[in-house]
């Protein structure tokens, strides 16, 4: 029979600080909140410290011994490590706690299953949880991992491991196969946007940064807006009008973590590129944090790994009220808006923010020299239909250099989808800009 405890909410935490892993060390208040956010009932912690990791156990033989006698004690039916753990490491800590045992990879993913709504990010949660459950199955099939002689022992010509993986396999491949179709909807929808073209501007930001909390608050929207780690995971859009009269599609996205796991960062790959396909993103930071440059370097660390880090970003200080200061505006060496403080919650600072779009989005146009090989005719009707044409001249190879303008949002659309061009200092430059 399945021999892994029971199920149950009461836990225990733990967290080991390595000494070897220093720069990469996981924050414990940010282990409780995600054990809060996934329903738990904290009801003890152990700390401690390690050179490495412990090839068999993660932790010490005294370590075990404490934490089996704080479960003990406590009767708690859960013991979470703030740390990724191999999964032979998960089954000897079971087998010594005689608990059930969860790593951070495993809660975050606990956490995303509990919270996505919608079909898509139901596949994307069930994938994730699967690919992370491949490598673990053995642990729950012990009692028949291997055939036995003798009789009324002999086992079946396939033992029920190798049948279970196989059919693990076989919903993994189902489930890819149905994200493939989400991805190639999202791609169709995203580029009859572009066509239009619709200014797209994204919010990201680090989990519980208050990035739904502005999301309604810029577009009267009813996103659920707790204070707790990843309150949603679908992303929403909404239409969002500018004082200039400028219309933009505001995105709503899933938070971000720190050591986001790679399975969820996969499977929620149709989602992120709405992140890296927007004409400007918008970065909330939880300035109430004290981790908040850490959380920062994180965001940035998840932008570069999907494609979106050469996005123009203005960066969004959320939580004033929670600190002594007001709503500001800082720019940067060339005048465009660069942070801005405010308060979704209050909604101080806000008509800064949506200022701060416009000028940004509707900054002065940028100029460019492009140079266009002959097989590259539908970027030169692009250019004429998108932008202004100052200067086509045809080269001796059949191609074109144009001097062209362009504003800043179908700019950025362009480069992120191919385009190599290099700007015009002055009127009538030519640069060669062409890799």
């Amino acid at each position: 029979m399945f021999d892994r405890p029971q199920a149950g909410n009461r836990a225990v935490l733990v967290h080991i600080a390595l000494s070897s892993q220093r720069e990469e060390q996981e924050d414990v208040e940010e282990l409780r909140q995600l054990s809060l956010s996934a329903g738990a009932e904290i009801v003890g912690e152990v700390t401690g410290s390690r050179s490495h990791p412990d090839p068999g156990l993660f932790i010490g033989s005294g370590k075990v011994a404490e934490i089996r006698a704080l479960v003990q004690e406590q009767q708690a039916d859960l013991v979470i490590f703030n740390h990724a753990l191999s999964p032979v490491q998960e089954r000897n800590l079971e087998r010594e706690l005689s608990c059930r045992v969860l790593d951070r990879v495993g809660l975050i993913l606990d956490i995303f299953a509990s919270r996505a709504h919608t079909h898509e990010g139901q596949l994307q949660v069930e994938l994730a949880q699967l690919e992370h459950l491949r490598t673990r199955l053995v642990r729950g099939w012990t009692h028949l991992e291997r055939q036995r002689g003798g009789i009324g022992l002999r086992g079946p010509g396939e033992t029920q491991l190798e049948l279970d993986r196989r059919m693990l396999g076989q919903r993994i491949r189902t489930l890819k196969q149905r994200l493939e179709k989400v991805r190639a909807g999202r791609a169709l929808r995203r580029r009859a946007r572009q066509r239009a073209p619709i200014t797209t501007v994204s919010l990201v930001g680090y989990t519980n940064a208050g990035k739904s909390t502005l999301f309604n608050r810029l577009t009267q929207a009813q996103v659920l807006a707790a204070d707790q780690l990843f309150a949603t995971l679908d992303p929403t859009m909404r239409r969002l009008s500018l004082p200039s009269g400028m219309h933009v599609v505001l995105t709503d996205t899933v938070g971000f973590v720190r050591h986001l796991p790679h399975q969820l960062v996969a499977a929620f790959r149709a989602t992120l590129e709405e992140v890296a396909a927007a004409d400007l993103l918008v970065h909330v930071v939880d300035a109430a944090n004290p981790e908040h440059a850490a959380q920062m370097e994180q965001v940035a660390a998840v932008l570069r790994e999907i494609g979106a880090d050469e996005i123009p970003c203005i960066t969004v200080f959320n939580k004033i009220d929670c600190l002594d200061r007001g709503p500001a505006v800082l720019h940067n060496a060339d005048g465009l808006p660069e942070r801005v403080w405010l308060s979704a919650h209050t909604g101080d600072g806000i008509p800064m923010l949506l200022e701060a779009l416009d000028r940004q989005l509707g900054a002065e146009r940028v100029r460019l020299r492009v140079h266009l090989t002959p097989g590259e005719g539908r970027w030169r009707a692009r250019l004429h239909e998108h932008g202004q044409v100052l200067q086509e001249d045809p080269d001796e190879q059949g191609g074109w250099s144009m001097a062209v303008e362009l504003d800043p949002a179908t700019w950025g659309r362009f480069r992120q989808q191919g385009l190599r061009a290099q700007r015009l200092e002055r009127e009538g430059e030519f640069i060669s800009s062409r890799t």
